[in-house]
């Protein structure tokens, strides 16, 4: 039975959005859902965007909303941050393509090697393209075939990584050993079989499920903290122990840093004193330019070239996307912006867990850095099953009732977090827990205990 306070949700979200409802009946004919990235579909329709800036976001109906997704924490500068607006006009009217190398990218590839303790780097456009190259580069560095990933952690969507990323309960499998399930139709059963599944934050069964491949294990990939169910730490000695066990096993330990490498000043490896054989960095390293980087230990991509392991991108390294990277550097991920935006975070998250005490609601906050997410749940998540029991409508009424009081207050469903951006302030922060403060009594009550479905 659906709350009916969902319903009344629902029914002012389309009360306010007349015409993103007319752009999602025109888009739906041409593509599907009406939008270009399955996370960006809201029901009964998305709404759509004209413009942004500092930390707001209009859309097309006029609303000025409160943004705390950032871009799905792409976006560490706030919207059209004037540094990097500075950077893309400059360079593009100097050409925004060559073909060749720009004159400056070695000198963004030092800044990254430098900041991230890594010895070498390759460029590409988006983190989709980073894990995928990362993973031939591991095989080829090893000579071995087999992955092990964690359940529930997103990767991209390519077929190699879209293994065990949001499974039912009823697919995964023993919660001890997973199950290597395709994320959907597509994927083919011997690719799936390849990656091996293992539960976050268990390091005894990591390491049983890693050493029945001891001798063909190309890399362990993990995200220092989840970001694709909700915002899940690692517990105290998880992340050390994988970095001995891919010591023991020969592999490569891969940390996917697509959204940790922008919240933290030396990336979440930095945060948590473990360092990988390769970090992939992207979203907000360009903040709002397309860029990602596989940044490795010295010697570990000694093997690509030509004829020998293949990275190639007509993309690759283009003088816009660099150009933003070193405006990003320079003034928007500083240790003083980063800090700034943890403090922030800090009074938020206190805020939070203040107003659902207040207001009798059961949930979970869980925070670092400049993110967080709460969880609508009756215990913390500290793994994909433990996430399966998360209050999936709680969360969605969270989300419209705070869009319709014009806050966007994370990334759209319960898998996904708030971003505070180094432009966010106390006063944006303020507001946000005042909504939050209207929004919670019809948060209350008990967990409604069932299982998530998404969809990537």
């Amino acid at each position: 039975m659906v709350d009916p306070n969902l319903t009344a949700a629902l029914r002012e979200y389309e009360r306010r959005t007349p015409r993103s409802a007319e752009l999602w009946q025109h888009a739906r004919i041409w593509s599907p859902l009406g939008v270009h990235s399955n996370y960006r579909f809201l029901d009964p329709y998305p709404f759509y965007v004209r413009r942004g800036r500092g930390v707001h976001l209009w859309d097309v109906d006029g609303h000025d909303y409160l943004d705390f997704n950032m871009g799905f924490g792409g976006l560490a500068s706030g919207h059209a941050h004037p540094k990097i607006v500075e950077a893309i006009q400059r360079q593009v009217a100097e050409g925004g393509l060559y073909g060749y190398e720009w004159y400056r990218t070695p000198e963004v590839s030092e800044k990254i090697c430098r900041r991230f303790d890594m010895g070498q780097v390759r460029f590409s456009s988006t983190g989709l393209e980073a894990t995928h190259h990362a993973m031939r580069f591991a095989r080829a560095v090893t000579g071995h075939r087999y992955l092990v990933k964690f359940e529930g952690g997103y990767h991209g969507s390519h077929d190699t990584l879209l293994v065990g990323v949001k499974p039912r309960a009823d697919a995964a499998g023993p919660a001890h050993r997973p199950h290597s399930v395709p994320a959907g139709p597509g994927i083919l059963p011997e690719v799936a079989e390849r990656t091996r599944v293992a539960p976050f934050n268990d390091l005894d069964a990591t390491r049983a499920i890693a050493r029945e491949h001891r001798d063909d294990l190309a890399a362990i990939l993990v995200e220092p903290i989840p970001m694709n169910m909700g915002f899940v730490l690692p517990e105290p000695g998880f992340l050390p122990g994988l970095r001995e066990l891919a010591d023991e096993l020969g592999a490569v330990l891969v940390f996917d840093e697509i959204k940790t490498g922008g919240k933290y000043y030396h990336g979440g490896a930095g945060r948590m004193g473990v360092r990988p054989d390769i970090m992939l960095l992207g979203k907000s390293i360009a903040c709002g330019a397309p860029l990602s980087a596989i940044a490795t230990r010295k010697g570990l991509l000694d093997s690509v070239g030509p004829r020998r392991t293949a990275h190639a991108g007509t993309f690759n390294s283009n003088p816009v996307s660099m150009a933003c990277c070193l405006a990003t550097l320079e003034h928007v991920l500083t240790e003083e912006g980063l800090d700034h935006a943890a403090r922030l975070n800090r009074r938020l998250s206190e805020g939070y867990t203040q107003i659902f005490r207040d207001h009798r609601v059961t949930a979970h906050v869980a925070s670092d850095g400049p993110s967080g997410t709460v969880f609508f749940s009756d215990h913390p998540v500290r793994d994909w099953r433990s996430f399966l029991t998360v209050d999936g409508e709680r969360s969605m009424l969270y989300y419209y009732a705070c869009l319709n009081r014009d806050l966007i207050p994370s990334g759209t469903g319960p898998d996904e977090q708030w971003t505070i951006s180094v432009v966010h302030t106390d006063a944006d922060v303020a507001r946000h827990l005042e909504i939050l403060n209207e929004v919670a009594p019809q948060l209350a009550g008990p967990p409604v205990i069932g299982e998530i479905e998404e969809s990537v």
